[in-house]
């Protein structure tokens, strides 16, 4: 799979395994079709490097933490920007979903979860 421009940080596998979001430090998020490796979608909207990405459990959102002290949600099927979360004083490192889905825990370099 090419198509980041830098470095890639961050991988996860869909729930049901067809799909692959990758974050990269060219500040975006790419989602891949598992089986045969073609790039489907690149979803933009942050400022700086892609750190950490995740898929919600049920497949439909994806999350994605940042240097640029945010938290990106998304819609996994269309790519749509859902929200954009701010809270942390340093990057956001780690980014999960809940296993059922309604809550977010981010990790930061400001020592906060």
């Amino acid at each position: 799979m090419h198509g980041h421009s830098r470095n890639v940080n961050s991988v996860a596998f869909s729930p049901d395994g067809s799909h692959i979001a990758s974050g990269s430090g060219d500040q975006t998020v790419r989602i891949w079709d598992a089986k045969t490796g073609v790039h489907l979608t690149t979803l933009k909207g942050h400022s700086d490097s892609v750190i950490s990405v995740a898929f919600s459990p049920d497949g439909s959102h994806i999350v994605s933490g940042s240097y640029d002290k945010t938290v990106q949600i998304w819609d996994a099927k269309t790519g749509v920007h859902l929200a954009t979360l701010k809270g942390h004083s340093d990057w956001v490192n780690s980014v999960a979903f809940s296993l059922d889905g309604s809550h977010i825990p981010t990790g930061s370099d400001d020592k906060t979860v």
